[in-house]
């Protein structure tokens, strides 16, 4: 079975990242949890989840472009999923030409 690129065990993912006591855990934590989405939501889009064969599946993947999102918790790298045909572009996370949240800007 594959494992999709954003299945989380959240128990684990806490264990693992309050183990490590770092002074980023929030950023990092943040970081994660936004690829996460943007994994998902590329898969929706997609309309199959990476890594499977399916008759429903319209488009495909091609890599990620980084791009740093700038937030109250600090700048994260944010890997914003590209497709074989056409574009993705998480409209609503990010805004085109501005990398930092609405609420750190005002």
């Amino acid at each position: 079975m594959t494992v999709a690129p954003h299945d989380i065990d959240p128990a684990r993912f806490l264990e693992d990242h309050l183990a490590q006591a770092s002074p980023d855990l929030l950023r990092e934590m943040l970081g994660t949890f936004i690829n996460q989405l943007l994994s998902a939501d590329a898969d929706q889009v997609c309309g199959a989840s990476y890594g499977t064969i399916s008759d429903d599946r319209v488009n495909r993947r091609n890599g990620y472009r980084h791009r740093d999102f700038d937030t109250r918790a600090g700048t994260i790298d944010v890997k914003i999923p590209k497709l074989r045909q056409g574009t993705y572009f998480p409209e609503w996370l990010l805004e085109r030409r501005r990398r930092a949240e609405a609420a750190l800007t005002t």
